[in-house]
């Protein structure tokens, strides 16, 4: 028979499994504290429950950590991860340093059904979402990869890896506040963003649900037939309806949306593209990234030249708007979304 996961059981689950145990109460709390403030990863390292305990516990019950499968460092100090999970699926995950902080970027589907042409995870085949417990275990993991190799505490968290977070909003969102909770992993939501290409029902979802964390859209540009072309979910999610799900979503819970912008040359980085996001971005309280592009192997797209993204970004600020340019990581190693996947699959 085949063990249950853990970790897949409600606190009112665990509780009544320790009473059918003949535990006293105190037992939940001690095997939660485990679980999800010290990250175990088998039964067995609950060393505060006793042997017999754990060994009643090991005869149903197992905890499927992810664990890390590969990773490569680039010379900018980034580090790309392969993560395993337990039916053997790979997802990625990145870690960022910068000189004051350092960013985990995480996955929340095995591949992904949108299929967006410039990016490497879209030529993979969704296989399925990420439970909750997955999501947690690569900010876990990557807390401790910080530590060890970066002497510093894992600062942000941004779910810009493989797949559409918003396509798996109840394990992300779970995930989430189980990171963020005082009896997780204790992180602020503020440091943590959930990038969408852009669903917009499931952003008003957001706005409903007043999430505490933030959203960046991955706009990348701001026309749709030209959005359209690189970007297929924009024919079923279009401008219009995503300018209103922001409103809605910065009506309901306060917190400006970022607007990530690859700029891609000679596909979206000319003086009328970059009017094109002054009007849109004029129209939904934001701050925009400009996104130096990390050109993948299975798309023939390049990166503009400095030049000419130092010229869009000097239009936009000089229309007033709040712009930050995010230079590419990694360029010697496997980083942008999806590479590393599509070598190890």
């Amino acid at each position: 028979m085949e063990k249950k996961d853990l970790r897949q059981l409600s606190s009112e689950d665990l509780e009544n499994l320790m009473s059918e145990l003949g535990q006293p109460k105190f037992r939940t709390s001690q095997v939660k504290e485990w679980l999800w403030m010290k990250s175990c990863r088998s039964i067995d390292e609950m060393t505060n429950l006793s042997k017999d305990l754990r060994a009643k516990l090991n005869e149903n019950y197992t905890i499927n950590a992810v664990s890390i499968a590969n990773s490569q460092q680039s010379k900018d100090g980034t580090i790309k991860y392969a993560f395993k999970l337990n039916d053997d699926h790979i997802v990625e995950g990145v870690l960022i340093p910068t000189r004051d902080r350092v960013t985990a970027c995480i996955s929340s589907q095995v591949g992904c059904s949108l299929s967006c042409t410039f990016c490497a995870t879209g030529f993979l085949k969704r296989e399925r979402n990420l439970r909750f417990d997955e999501i947690y275990d690569q900010v876990a993991l990557l807390k401790a990869e910080a530590e060890q190799h970066f002497n510093i505490n894992l600062s942000n968290v941004v779910l810009m890896g493989m797949g559409e977070p918003l396509l798996n909003y109840k394990e992300v969102k779970k995930g989430i506040d189980t990171i963020c909770s005082p009896e997780g992993l204790g992180m602020s939501p503020q440091r943590i963003t959930l990038s969408t290409a852009g669903i917009s029902k499931m952003i008003k979802k957001m706005g409903d649900d007043e999430v505490r964390f933030n959203l960046a859209l991955s706009l990348h540009a701001a026309n749709d037939e030209k959005r359209s072309k690189i970007m297929p979910i924009n024919d079923s999610n279009n401008l219009e309806s995503l300018k209103e799900a922001l409103n809605y979503f910065y009506q309901k819970t306060g917190t400006r949306v970022t607007f990530e912008y690859c700029v891609i040359n000679d596909i979206n980085d000319h003086p009328e593209e970059a009017e094109e996001l002054v009007a849109f971005a004029r129209a939904v309280p934001c701050k925009i990234n400009l996104i130096e592009y990390n050109p993948i192997d299975l798309a023939e797209f390049q990166a503009s030249s400095i030049e000419k993204l130092e010229r869009f970004r000097d239009h936009l600020e000089s229309k007033g708007l709040i712009v930050n340019v995010r230079r590419s990581r990694g360029k010697d190693i496997d980083a942008a979304c999806g590479q590393l996947a599509n070598k190890l699959a």
